[in-house]
């Protein structure tokens, strides 16, 4: 929520220095502004004000600079999705009529809606007539926002439940039941197989809808904010309606406490503020008047919009805007119009689960028909196999695996004050390479803290801080006291109590005047004994006079009454012809001399982009104003003029404590910060200068440091730039991402449809964008961006819908802890992963060679699923809990999917394969396709998949590390993979060879003469004197054998998954005991399976295994862990890890020191 105010209280800087350089960076600027959101149809020249000819003004416009070709040649492809959004949009901008009624008189306006309306005495107005308004009613629709469309909730479930993964899971239950039609008998365990994996596949459908449902109510929230009932006049008379029954042309009145029912124009107002906080992101109340001298709507002081809280005072207007029309509805309709983006996780999970789901059919299919002729042509043994196989390749526990450790991820965050709404959103806070965030409230605390104080010739700092370059101001400094003085008596802020010390109460009133009085409390001992100095008469600050008057019972050697003003430096200046110079009053004419020393101070206070107040006395004559003299408004018997001037204060907005060092982590982990926010370019950049986020020079700096004009700078020459937000709407795509390449990056200025756009233009450069906001008006951003991130203080109910996650502090600091977690579960995640994939190919192969050698089946589908499910899935879990493997190692590593020109082409090329689009290089332009029928595009699609551009598309290289890439699958189905399905197989036929069956002699029983079924029952015949029986119970206990030697070895798989930096051993095995007990729980669910009396009926397993066998898969296990070793050495040589390069002049000290560590650092 950044403030739309510009400094020195919202009066331009005055001196000739600053106005050629505001002329040098800001010329020939058209405003094009937003049609939707800003309301301003027409190209002006600039934006200031319409003011009269003797105020001295500067101009402060931004240029519209032709950039050179951006880097990355392919421009924005734009998808059919997106070209239906925008005409959607035009038709909504062609549908409503732009504001203007701002800029027209009242009565005309009112005979524009046909209603009739008494400026005089505005509570006899008459405002429409029952019949009109019914009319007007019919033709516009009622003044509410169109719900959104509504899905039942069984429909969203059965979308989740269709996703792929789940299909393969329910589709391989299916068939484990199909079995029974094929032998019931032979076949009944695979009952329990089959009812467990239909199981699996809803239980993770519904993790996913209840994920979807917690975010329903976004849309709703906006209906939220529209007040039920107003006071209209109908008729001639005033009586409460519904706000929904409200149309154009009615007159209604509103007071302190009313939510605005619709956009109106005010004609008549008193002492009237409203908090438009959450829509156009000023901080402070907005005061509404019948005049207006703005031309946006968005500032101007007659428009009061709908939803808006009035905070004092009261007003009447007519309605000029009710339902969607209204700001409120188009930001709304903004936000409907987008689709959340899919996170990085859940596109490379569904992915890899395409991989999966291909190699699976394929092989099932494939082995389906090998094992025909092998098994005699026999359909049962052939369609179990192949459901094994099938079975085998998909790993059921891998959603679960995943959900449970981001759901232990997202509980760890919420303890460092990051809320996670959205579970993906854990892992996206760590892929981010953009993020985009405002100012107030966010970097800054949204609280005025008194800065400098210039008086009787000496500037100083207002409070003792660290790096403090001047004297410190003090009650006993000249002219402080009456500064201080002038801050407490000459404001409407006041302290909610006075029975406790001043640190411990709050402040009611704007943040200009809160931060005043706050600072004139705690450097007056006397602050309390002020109340003897009662205000007998005050001027309010207005935006036409921009100063406040009182004055007060105070009395002094010439009178009893004294006269305080403060306001906007230039305006307060022109009021005085004298200037303090000592403590006790003394003061000279003003000459040339003082104005330079003003005009010089000025100038420094408000380039560090500080707020600038005047200030002023007038000791009134006892004479002329005695003690009980009346002052009038109307009379205008008070003084206007002939003050001393007493000097100027400076307040900024501080940035909160640790955001300076946590900007620096985030750039130093190669993020790139930009800054959006609705405050003045000036503002925008000292803060930006304080917080890391800017450190190099602009565009203008470097042509004033280098003495050349501005248009020959080379885009080259500068790596920070300011954008005005009336750049945006006329930006080239060359433009734009040539504001991207820049290394810093502010955007001031901005409406929510800037930021909206800021979001899309840096996706379609392959960015993963996190969006900080807490206004509604951030709301259309924070639902596109890659992941939104709200305020939970000072955020609005629908900024958090909204949002992916909330930050619980509204600390800045808080992203960086919450980057720093994301990055450290996808490590871990992918540690995960790839342990949980290395038990695929031990239990692929045997099913091969149970059909291609045969041998006896080493392996049962249902010993397949509890591996998945039982020791597997409580292993995989233990890795949410593994630290980093270094301190700084994780921040100091580049994203995951860094953008640079290169990758941002293939972005862009592969945007343009799934468009159908073709750049034409010699035009620069991408050329939309024809339009063509679903028949076509799905043609189309399969072709692809046959051309050479398809697969080197998906072969290229983008230097981004994925979920599960090709090194991964190496491991776990290559080199780990076989290692484990060799020391499973060992220890399989060492226990049917101490048993009395050789290998060869398990290949001709299991081939037979005949059926193969002749052997391995329980009235088999006979093979060299083993009966039936005996048979059954060796291959129960080798396949048991077999079980046991996987999660034997997988718990050295475990440990060596764990490192990618460092060796797998060391005292980093041992800093995660959460393995230890995985563990324990694993091996005791594995003993429970093989020995416990009864189990053996469901599982097929015997209690008869010895211990002894165990010592086989002890041995593949450091096998195992050496390979790990080996491997780990050869790849610190042939790829070295890529850390991020320094970048010069971070400043990584705490953004605020106290005063022990200052005294500290001076010893």
């Amino acid at each position: 929520m950044d403030s739309e105010k510009d400094l020195s209280a919202h009066e331009p800087l005055p001196t000739n220095a600053l106005r050629e350089n505001a002329s040098e960076t800001a010329q020939n600027l058209t405003h094009d502004g937003n049609p939707r959101i800003q309301f301003t149809p027409a190209a002006k020249p600039d934006r200031t004000r319409r003011i009269s000819d003797d105020e001295d003004v500067l101009t402060f416009v931004a240029p519209v600079i032709r950039r050179r070709q951006s880097v990355a040649s392919i421009p924005q492809v734009i998808s059919e999705k997106e070209k239906d959004r925008r005409k959607r949009e035009k038709e909504l901008e062609e549908k409503n009529v732009n504001i203007d009624e701002h800029l027209m008189a009242h009565q005309d306006v009112a005979e524009r809606y046909k209603t009739r309306i008494n400026m005089e005495k505005p509570g006899e107005s008459f405002g429409l007539s029952s019949q009109q308004a019914e009319q007007w009613l019919h033709e516009h629709g009622p003044n509410v926002l169109t719900p959104p469309k509504k899905r039942h909730p069984f429909f969203k479930f059965l979308k989740c439940l269709s996703s792929l993964f789940n299909v393969l899971l329910i589709v391989a239950g299916i068939l484990e039941y199909v079995l029974l039609a094929t032998g019931f008998k032979e076949n009944l365990q695979n009952t329990y197989l089959g009812a467990i994996l239909i199981m699996v596949a809803h239980i993770n459908a519904f993790i996913e809808f209840y994920q979807q449902q917690r975010s329903q109510a976004l849309l709703e929230s906006f209906l939220n904010m529209i007040p039920a009932k107003c006071m209209c006049f109908r008729d001639g008379k005033m009586a409460q309606l519904e706000a929904s029954s409200l149309v154009p042309g009615d007159v209604v009145f509103v007071r302190m406490g009313d939510k605005t029912p619709a956009d109106i124009l005010v004609f008549s107002a008193s002492d009237c503020k409203v908090d438009n906080s959450s829509l156009t992101g000023e901080s402070e109340p907005q005061e509404r008047t019948r005049d207006n001298d703005m031309e946006n709507p968005l500032e101007a002081s007659n428009v009061m919009f709908n939803s808006a809280l009035v905070v004092s005072g009261e007003a009447y207007g007519i309605v000029i805007r009710t339902g969607d029309s209204t700001v409120l509805g188009q930001i709304a309709y903004l936000t409907a119009g987008e689709e959340k983006t899919t996170s990085p996780l859940t596109h490379e999970i569904d992915n890899f689960v395409k991989i999966i789901a291909t190699i699976a059919i394929v092989t099932a299919i494939i082995f389906f028909g090998i094992a025909f002729p092998v098994n005699n042509n026999k359909v049962s043994l052939a369609l179990n196999f192949a459901c094994g196989i099938f079975v085998a390749w998909v790993p059921q526990g891998l959603p679960a695996t995943v959900t449970m450790l981001l759901t232990i991820a997202a509980k760890r965050m919420a303890s460092q004050n990051v809320l996670v709404k959205d579970l993906q959103g854990v892992e996206t806070l760590g892929a981010i390479t953009l993020l985009a965030t405002d100012k107030t409230g966010t970097l800054t605390r949204n609280q005025m803290t008194a800065a400098n104080i210039w008086t009787c010739g000496e500037l100083y700092e207002a409070s003792n801080r660290a790096g403090a370059e001047k004297d410190v101001a003090g009650p006993d400094k000249p002219g402080v006291i009456d500064i201080l003085h002038i801050s407490a008596l000459c404001s409407r802020a006041k302290f909610d109590r006075t029975d406790v010390p001043v640190k411990e109460r709050e402040v009611l009133g704007d943040a200009t005047e809160s931060g005043l009085i706050r600072y004139a409390a705690e450097q007056l001992s006397n602050f309390d004994i002020l109340s003897e100095y009662p205000k007998v008469f005050e001027l309010p600050f207005n935006s036409y006079t921009k100063w406040h008057m009182s004055i007060h019972k105070k009395p002094h050697a010439s009178g009893p009454l004294t006269l305080y003003i403060k306001g906007a430096p230039e305006r307060v200046w022109r009021l005085c012809d004298r200037i303090l110079t000592g403590p006790d009053g003394e003061c000279v004419e003003l000459t040339d001399d003082c104005k330079n020393a003003y005009d010089e101070t000025y100038e420094h206070m408000a380039s560090r982009g500080h707020r600038v107040l005047g200030f002023a006395e007038m000791l009134l004559s006892g004479d002329q104003y005695p003690e009980d003299f009346a002052f009038d408004k109307k009379a205008k018997n008070y003084p206007l003029g002939g003050f001393i001037f007493v000097g100027l204060a400076s307040l900024e907005d501080p940035p909160k404590h640790g955001v300076r060092e946590a900007i620096g982590r985030c750039r130093a982990a190669g993020i790139k910060v930009i800054m959006v926010t609705g405050d003045h370019p000036l503002t925008a950049e000292a803060i930006g200068r304080k917080i890391n986020l800017v450190l190099s020079d602009t565009k203008a700096m470097v042509a004033k440091r280098k003495g050349r004009p501005l248009e020959q700078i080379a885009e080259d020459e500068f790596k920070a730039i300011v954008v005005h937000g009336e750049q945006i709407d006329n930006l080239t795509d060359a433009e734009w991402d040539n504001i991207f390449w820049k290394d810093e990056i502010i955007f001031a200025r901005t409406s929510p449809k800037h930021k909206l756009e800021i979001v899309r233009r840096a996706q379609s450069m392959g960015h993963i964008v996190g969006v900080t906001g807490d206004g509604v008006n951030d709301s259309p951003a924070l639902k596109k961006a890659n992941l939104g991130i709200a305020m939970n203080m000072s955020g609005s109910d629908v900024s958090k819908e909204a949002a992916s996650m909330i930050l619980l502090d509204d600390n800045f600091a808080s992203t960086v802890r919450g980057i720093e977690e994301g990055r450290l579960i996808f490590v871990n995640l992918k540690k995960s992963i790839q342990y949980t994939l290395s038990h695929i190919t031990p239990e692929v192969v045997p099913n091969l060679l149970y059909v291609i050698v045969p041998i006896p089946l080493p392996l049962s589908a249902i010993l397949i699923l509890v591996i998945d499910l039982g020791f597997e899935l409580i292993a995989a879990l233990s890795f949410a809990w593994d630290p980093p493997e270094t301190e700084e190692g994780l921040m100091k590593l580049p994203p995951r999917k860094p953008v640079t020109p290169e990758t941002s082409n293939i972005f862009r090329r592969r945007a343009l394969r799934r468009t159908r689009s073709r750049f034409d290089e010699e035009a620069g332009v991408v050329i939309s396709p024809e339009s063509l029928t679903k028949m076509q595009k799905f043609l189309h699609n399969g072709r692809q998949l046959f051309t050479k551009e398809y697969w080197r598309d998906k072969m290229e290289n983008t230097g981004a590390e994925v979920l599960v890439d090709g090194p991964l699958l190496s491991w776990a189905y290559l080199e780990i993979g076989m290692i484990e399905a060799v020391g499973a197989l060992t220890s399989y036929f060492v226990v049917m060879y101490r048993r009395g069956i050789s290998p060869h002699d398990a290949h001709i029983m299991q081939k037979g003469a005949g059926s193969p079924t002749n052997y391995w029952t329980k009235d088999a015949k006979s093979y060299n004197g083993i009966d039936g029986p005996t048979q059954v119970n060796i291959l129960a206990e080798a396949q048991s054998m077999y079980y046991w030697s996987v999660m034997t070895m997988q718990m050295f798989n475990l440990f060596a998954c764990k490192t990618r930096l460092t060796l797998p051993f060391g005292k980093y095995m041992f800093a995660n005991h959460a393995t230890f007990y995985c563990i324990v729980a694993g091996a005791a669910l594995a003993a429970f399976i093989i020995y416990t009396p009864g189990v053996e009926v469901v599982f097929k397993t015997t209690r008869s295994l010895l211990p002894l066998y165990w010592l086989v898969p002890m041995a593949f296990g450091f096998v195992l862990i050496g390979y790990a070793t080996l491997r780990m050495i050869i790849r610190r040589k042939t790829r070295p890890v890529k850390w991020n390069p320094e970048i010069q002049g971070l400043q990584m000290y705490p953004t605020i020191r106290t005063l022990r560590s200052m005294s500290s650092r001076s010893i």
